[in-house]
């Protein structure tokens, strides 16, 4: 017995060195089976032992049959290889396999037990999830990305994007972080996580669908008019919303929850990214004050105030009748002024309006300056007229004096007959009158 103690050991020892150098290796996953060769030789062997190599050989199974295993999971198959079921993680070491034939042969083997990837955890710090799983995030929001795995040996960890195409964003042992500070439309896509085993090649994944929303955007004019009375559409644009926001009127900011309603006072209309709201009847007491257009989708909710002012309509007939009046006022001090300051003016213009070919024009102008010149000169006459009779010692005379004379200017147009008679007629005049003073002149002084 102390022969064979000193045997097992020192083949222990010899089956440790050969495995470390020479042995095979052999892989199995915890919870399955694994064969264990003894060598290449096939066909008929001799007397076949099985040990482990731990601190000190223990034995397994003999193909002795007086020699019972160490545990039913152990048994042989042929040629003397050893299978062992149920593998655990404990099981992962060194083993012997020792054949007794015309001498005695080694054979290491290295057993290596793997275990998993069982499960991947997956992290995204996204905003929100949909109601089938899918992530989604806010436009140039950080995402941080994380993914771990439960495996021996500790696997490793890589992280793929599928947006356009598969694009590798790196791999690391046992897990993977990093963190994509400006999310855009571009990085919308699938992202997966690979956890390798590297003993037994195992893999698993998980994919992970991101979504990259933005929030809506809001445009309108700040400052709308409506005659009481009358109509008026108030518009809300929104712009650079995804997925589309749903769009609500507010009459009054502090119950944001009381929506207007369509109805016979009310009418929205959705066009597009945009919406409007058409007021009927506008009335001052109720209508006139805020009204906030609000914006909202999964990533944002956004509102803009519209000031609506009600007034009384214009009277556009007074305001039409007064601009006429003032400009018939406006032209009749500019003509009142052109005649004033240039009547010659307003007789060319006279002529050119009536045309060429108009009758005979006669117009009188009564000139007081001429009428003095006049009078002086009748007063020179009528002083020579004084000296003669004094001369002549005739009795005085009575001298008439004339009124104001008028000067007659005849504008004859092609027509020198009619001008002719027109002197001839004043010439007559004169003499007729000549005649009348004579007659007096001889009358005798009673």
């Amino acid at each position: 017995m102390a022969g064979l103690r000193v045997l097992l050991c020192l083949g222990a020892l010899l089956a440790r060195q050969g495995s470390a150098d020479l042995g095979a290796v052999a892989i199995g996953e915890v919870h399955e089976n694994v064969t264990l060769h003894c060598g290449n030789v096939s066909g008929s062997r001799g007397l076949v032992t099985w040990y482990r190599n731990d601190s000190e050989p223990t034995f397994l199974l003999s193909s002795n049959s007086s020699l019972p295993p160490a545990s039913p999971r152990f048994s042989l198959e042929d040629a003397g290889a050893l299978h062992v079921e149920a593998l655990s993680l404990e099981d992962d070491g060194n083993y012997t396999c020792r054949e007794d034939l015309n001498g005695t042969r080694w054979f290491p083997v290295w057993l290596r037990v793997a275990s998993g990837p069982d499960q991947i955890e997956v992290n995204i710090s996204a905003t929100g999830t949909l109601s089938n799983g899918t992530l989604y995030t806010a436009k140039g929001s950080q995402v941080d990305f994380s993914c771990h795995s439960t495996s021996w040996p500790p696997p490793v960890v890589e992280w793929f994007i599928q947006a356009n195409n598969w694009e590798s964003l790196g791999k690391n042992l046992t897990a993977n972080s990093f963190a994509l500070l400006q999310m855009s439309q571009n990085l919308q896509g699938n992202y997966t996580c690979s956890a390798t085993n590297v003993l037994s090649g195992r893999q698993r994944k998980v994919t992970t669908e991101l979504l990259v929303y933005s929030s809506p955007s809001l445009a309108s004019q700040p400052m709308k008019t409506c005659f009481m009375g009358g109509n008026v559409t108030l518009t809300c644009r929104v712009t650079g919303a995804n997925p589309p926001a749903r769009i609500q009127w507010l009459r009054n900011i502090t119950e944001p929850e009381a929506a207007i309603q369509p109805g016979s006072h009310y009418q929205i209309t959705r066009h597009g990214q945009g919406s409007s709201l058409t007021i009927y009847n506008c009335s001052q007491d109720l209508d006139e004050g805020f009204y906030f257009c609000r914006a909202e989708n999964l990533v944002g909710v956004k509102a803009v105030d519209i000031w609506l002012s009600v007034q009384e309509p214009l009277n556009i007939g007074g305001m039409v009748g007064m601009v006429v009046s003032l400009l018939l006022l406006g032209l009749a001090i500019v003509v009142g002024l052109m005649l004033y300051y240039s009547p010659v003016f307003c007789w060319k213009a006279g002529n050119t309006f009536r045309g060429q070919d108009m009758g005979d024009i006669m117009v009188l102008v009564d000139s007081e300056g001429e009428d003095e010149e006049e009078e002086e000169e009748d007063k020179e006459d009528v002083d020579e007229v004084e000296q003669e009779t004094y001369e002549r010692e005739e009795l005085p005379i009575e001298i008439r004096k004339h009124g104001h004379i008028h000067r007659v200017t005849a504008l004859v147009n092609g027509n020198l007959d009619r001008m002719g008679n027109g002197f001839q007629e004043l010439h007559d005049d004169s003499d007729e009158q000549q005649s009348d003073i004579v007659e007096e002149e001889d009358k005798p002084v009673g």
